[in-house]
């Protein structure tokens, strides 16, 4: 597909994008400006992609985000979004970003709103044409979340067979296109772009052979590119600092593996993961945390040191819901509706709870607490507490919720859908 060069008026559009509150990540790889790439930053505002800054569903200390709301109350604004999908918000600087699909009218879409009224400052059809129709009635043709470096938005789909990588720059135009890999639909497609350095990371497992593929985040050219198992498996790559250097972290197809994120070097790799894995890798410094749930459930921390060794594991079905460490322990909560605490270290089950519900979302944590919204709509606002579980809140928006929350200036953006007559997606911002 054609490569073009973002326009130079693109410039001017950064620097606004920009202009604001403190720095909250440094440049992620020295190498980015020689690449001659500009850095990528965020800000403590900021849900830039896929789990937030960190890549771990935390977000930025100092958070004041509501813990209790309803269609009426602690409501910023309220955006209808034609289409349906899965992906989370996105939010960098004035904007927020989101991935929406259109079975009637065959296409695929990037929406960007207004941050701080959700009025749609552009929107651009990345595809047209026909939609997969195989997969899980859970899925969508829009799952990806999009990620965005401050110059440009990318985004994942399905398209006619193949995963394609496109990037647009900030005022909606396609900049490049990139094919990951022909993709063969088992229960559909959901991982979303990774950024690193002057590079942005994709996976597209599946039965027919996938990859994990990194491009250049200013053309789209592969920079380099791993082959994986022919198996199916969902989860996104995420970049960790952990045991002391950056990796590149992929779960599933039975294999934990570990690559270097810049030249797509196998750092190292073992058995372990079930086959079909969904949520990201998350860590606590040292052990990477990993969970599936096909054909078999676990919960298996890693030493990440390269040694292959498993410090704990269980078999508990964190299949969909991807989890959060923080301050030695390793929040969950089970597909099932179970909330559970453990001990990084260990693996010792702390306590654990039943909410009730069926869980899609992954766990968010926000200024103490961890917010767990289930497939009806109803979010469970508990504290980060290895003592047991102390409920803050329950909140219910909408009747059917898949996307996982994005928290950044003490606001909520939180995507739900409407199943009364005929469905229908909203986006909340929620505001004290």
């Amino acid at each position: 597909m054609p490569h073009q060069n973002s326009l130079p008026t693109t410039l001017l559009l950064v620097l606004a994008f920009l202009s604001a509150p403190r720095v909250f990540a440094e440049e992620l790889s020295a190498n980015t400006a020689a690449a001659g790439t500009a850095p990528i930053k965020t800000t403590s505002n900021d849900w830039p992609w896929w789990r937030g800054p960190g890549r771990d569903g935390v977000a930025a200390d100092g958070q004041t985000p509501p813990i209790s709301w309803s269609d009426t109350s602690n409501v910023a604004w309220k955006v209808a979004i034609p289409g349906q999908g899965h992906g989370s918000p996105s939010v960098l600087g004035a904007h927020v970003f989101l991935a929406t699909s259109n079975r009637a009218a065959g296409t695929q879409t990037v929406f960007c709103l207004d941050r701080k009224t959700g009025k749609t400052a552009w929107k651009t059809i990345v595809h047209r044409g026909p939609l997969e129709t195989r997969g899980n009635k859970k899925s969508s043709q829009a799952s990806c979340t999009p990620a965005c470096d401050g110059q440009k938005i990318y985004v994942n789909f399905l398209h006619k067979g193949a995963v394609v990588t496109s990037a647009l720059d900030l005022t909606g135009r396609i900049v490049w296109q990139t094919t990951v890999s022909n993709y063969r639909t088992h229960q559909g497609f959901s991982s979303s772009p990774c950024l690193f350095g002057s590079l942005v990371l994709v996976s597209a497992d599946n039965r027919g052979g996938g990859a994990v593929v990194a491009m250049s985040r200013a053309t789209g050219k592969v920079a380099w590119k791993q082959a994986r198992p022919k198996k199916a498996n969902y989860t996104s790559p995420i970049v960790l600092r952990v045991s002391g250097r950056d990796q590149a972290l992929m779960v599933g197809t039975n294999l934990v593996s570990s690559y270097d994120p810049q030249t797509g070097k196998k750092l190292w790799e073992i058995d372990g993961a079930t086959t079909e894995c969904v949520t990201s890798v998350v860590t606590d410094g040292t052990r990477i945390f990993t969970s599936g749930g096909y054909p078999r459930n676990h919960v298996q921390a890693v030493l990440a040191d390269g040694s292959g060794k498993t410090a704990w594991q269980n078999n508990q079905r964190v299949y969909v819901p991807s989890m959060v460490a923080h301050k030695k322990t390793l929040y969950a909560v089970l597909d099932a509706g179970i909330a559970t605490a453990w001990d990084t270290t260990t693996g010792k089950t702390l306590w654990k709870k039943r909410l009730g519900g069926v869980f899609t979302s992954s766990l968010v944590l926000a200024g103490g607490n961890l917010y767990a919204t289930d497939e009806s709509g109803q979010t469970t606002v508990f504290a980060a507490s290895r003592e047991g579980l102390d409920i803050k809140a329950k909140n219910r928006l909408g009747q059917q919720t898949y996307s996982s929350m994005a928290i950044c200036g003490s606001r909520i953006f939180h995507r739900v859908a409407t199943t009364d007559g005929s469905r229908k997606e909203w986006l909340y911002c929620l505001s004290r």
